[in-house]
């Protein structure tokens, strides 16, 4: 048995495995009969031994190959010296002969790829995809995403209102697995009554990050007096100065990092290189990094490293040193 898992979504993507093992036995025994394997390297040969390998004392042997189908994606390294080449035995090498692999192997053997999203041009993909059972698992957005925190939630015995999805679809985006650590918190903080948006304000660790996005919204459109009631409400919240200043570098740090990366790169690509685990982190970043020039991060850079100097030299109080910081970095907008 073949199937193909892959997406950007690990989270359902693990549940799926997970479902996979639960249909093939004693788990202690599975676990002795399962095998891990890197596609990146993995020739056929190491493969065909591997799924020949007959179970010891369980009725399924199950080899888990994570990556292989990405060596074959269109504009990946593999693809790109056969350029000019036709989607042939040149361009697949042994691995054209996968298919009489997958139908000569043991009916013991359970066979599982596991990739990030691949493209129907795949050309390893076109030819296993018909002997497989193909899921694919997607970010989820929008509403999506809001029904599945419902289900969520209720799968849980738990109740949440409407504005609370609305926020929580906010903080985190499609990172479930982010988001599945946020329900249990705030089903164990609600103690049996519906969640409600207050719960997941006070609680999500990602909401005063939120409104650190909020202030440099605040100064990129140039809006000091907003600029200045976020930071207030950061105070209120309990941040302390050093703390504020040092979100607000990482952020420009951040834009700065998007600045000199390649346009063609996706937004999965962009986060897992700023080390992101939020889509809503990502989004925001990249909003915000089309309103200035490196030359304009530069200045933003002095600015942040004057208050810095400003605060550890007890030249100005904290609050008063970053309320200048944000003025000034508003007016510059201006």
């Amino acid at each position: 048995m073949l199937y193909i898992l892959h997406g950007e979504d690990d989270f359902s993507l693990h549940q799926a495995l997970e479902r996979i093992k639960a249909g093939l036995g004693n788990p202690d025994m599975l676990s002795v009969n399962t095998t891990r394997l890197e596609g990146e390297h993995l020739t056929l040969s190491e493969l065909k031994d591997n799924c020949n390998v007959v179970p010891f004392l369980c009725p399924h042997r199950l080899i888990i190959i994570k990556g292989l189908l990405g060596r074959f994606e269109p504009g990946g390294k593999r693809t790109r010296s056969y350029k000019s080449a036709p989607r042939s035995k040149k361009e697949l090498g042994e691995w054209q002969d996968l298919v009489t692999c997958i139908q000569q192997m043991p009916a013991s053997t359970v066979l599982v790829l596991v990739d990030v999203t691949v493209k129907k041009s795949n050309p390893l993909f076109q030819k296993i995809s018909p002997l497989a059972e193909v899921e694919p698992f997607r970010l989820l957005r929008g509403d999506n995403l809001k029904n599945w925190i419902q289900k969520q939630v209720n799968r849980e015995g738990g109740e949440i209102a409407p504005e609370a999805i609305d926020l929580l679809a906010d903080l985190i985006g499609g990172n479930l697995w982010t988001m599945n650590n946020e329900i249990q918190k705030l089903l164990l903080y609600s103690q049996g009554r519906p969640i409600d948006k207050q719960d997941v304000a006070r609680l999500v660790s990602h909401a005063r990050e939120a409104n650190i996005f909020a202030l440099v919204d605040a100064v990129v459109e140039g809006k000091t007096r907003r600029a200045q009631g976020v930071l207030h409400q950061l105070y209120q919240d309990g941040d302390s100065s050093t703390h504020i200043l040092a979100m607000v570098t990482r952020q420009f740090r951040l834009i700065a990092l998007v600045k000199d990366m390649k346009p063609e790169l996706s937004i999965w690509q962009i986060q897992k290189k700023l080390g992101l685990s939020l889509d809503y982190a990502v989004e925001k970043t990249l909003a915000q990094a089309r309103f200035y020039t490196l030359e304009d991060i530069r200045q933003a850079y002095n600015k942040l490293l004057e208050t810095d100097l400003a605060i550890k030299t007890r030249c100005y109080d904290d609050q008063l040193a970053l309320e200048l910081l944000v003025t000034d970095l508003s007016a510059s907008r201006t």
